[in-house]
């Protein structure tokens, strides 16, 4: 069995306690996976979001950040909102971190529990399966092709070329 612990990184404050800064808040991330390490917990995942209330919106940097000061502990998203998210762009992040880790990056990929992203990123909620969808099939594609080949679908630009480049 695998212990591990995920965060969301809030930013809410404790009842009576003062609120936390959004890059506060990212380093005491890191310094919570090098704990989690020192503790012998096998896995660290941090949430993605893009609200006011969770420093998180780009996890891969924070979890790159981690991947410097541990050696051990594997580390993912808690998820990556693939819904919003270009597949190639989520392939290469975490291709990287796993790079730069050295062999300890996981992949976890889902819709998110909260909707802000689609109107931000310029999507639209009514879109919200097929999305997911679409960008799954082309994550997976990614994922078992070795070399460059040629995708379209009805949500997204088509890719063509080597996204493993």
């Amino acid at each position: 069995m695998e212990l591990g612990v995920t965060s969301f990184a809030e930013t809410i404050p404790a009842p009576g306690a003062e609120p936390v800064g959004h890059g506060e808040r990212l380093r005491q991330i890191v310094e919570e996976v090098v704990k989690a390490e020192e503790v012998g917990l096998d896995v660290y995942g941090l949430g993605e979001h893009h609200r006011p209330d969770f420093a998180s919106s780009a996890p891969a940097v924070v979890l790159a950040a981690a991947a410097g000061r541990t050696s051990r502990i594997r580390l993912f998203p808690a998820v990556s909102i693939l819904s919003t998210d270009d597949p190639v762009r989520v392939f290469q992040q975490y291709a990287t971190l796993d790079l730069v880790s050295s062999g300890r990056a996981e992949l976890l990929v889902g819709r998110g529990s909260f909707i802000e992203s689609f109107p931000l990123f310029g999507y639209r909620l009514d879109d919200y399966d097929g999305l997911f969808a679409e960008k799954l099939d082309l994550l997976i594609r990614i994922r078992d092709e070795e070399g460059p080949f040629q995708w379209s679908g009805p949500c997204r630009p088509p890719t063509i070329g080597n996204p493993r480049d």
